[in-house]
């Protein structure tokens, strides 16, 4: 079986990207295009790891992973912010709403699929 992989980015292109480097590893991807779509969608279904972006209509991704921590179901599953912001103040906000790690956009794909593989063991 697969793992799935919640995709949540509010640019198609950055979704078709992300969405096209895991597949083609064997993941099962969701796409979401902000941090509402992507709770609801969350609700039909399970994900091994969720990439979100940090910037993005509705609800941004620190209030999304706040979100999704507050979920029992949801609670250790690892998450990636994928951004292109990398200022130290963006990061440690993201750590403390319970982010596992950060890239920075724009990402190689061999870069996104190393880190999905260190998180998924």
């Amino acid at each position: 079986m697969s793992k799935k992989i919640m995709t949540v980015d509010d640019s198609a292109s950055v979704r078709q990207m992300v969405s096209f480097t895991l597949k083609g590893e064997g993941y099962a991807v969701i796409e979401a295009v902000d941090g509402q779509d992507a709770l609801l969608k969350l609700k039909g279904s399970n994900a091994d790891l969720i990439i979100t972006d940090l910037n993005m209509p509705n609800m941004d991704g620190i209030e999304l992973i706040q979100k999704i921590r507050a979920h029992p179901d949801y609670k250790f599953t690892p998450i990636i912010m994928l951004t292109t912001e990398s200022q130290d103040s963006k990061k440690k906000a993201g750590r403390a709403a319970g982010a596992t790690g950060w890239i920075v956009k724009p990402f190689q794909p061999e870069q996104l699929l190393a880190v999905t593989r260190k998180v998924l063991g």
